[in-house]
């Protein structure tokens, strides 16, 4: 196999995954909290507490994928223009 087709192969299995991933699982973990919906600070002793909400998730912790976004706004838009 060349390495233009090996390349194109593994480009088109990746492609073909991450579409797998947004179809199985549409919401990935927030990138900023890192799922937990909250910063962490330490205390003055340095043990861990909640902080504040995640500006970014609204305190869910999870966001959608940017395959899955684009996937909404594509069915949206036809939808939109076939009715």
């Amino acid at each position: 196999m060349t390495p233009v087709l090996l390349a194109i192969a593994c480009l088109l299995t990746v492609t073909l995954g991450y579409v797998g991933l947004c179809a199985a699982s549409p919401f990935g973990d927030c990138r900023k909290c890192r799922g937990w919906g909250f910063a962490m600070k330490t205390d003055r002793k340095g043990r861990a507490k909640r902080g504040k909400d995640c500006r970014r998730c609204h305190a869910t912790g999870k966001r959608i994928r940017v395959g899955r976004w684009l996937y909404n706004r594509w069915a949206r838009i036809y939808r939109a223009g076939t009715h």
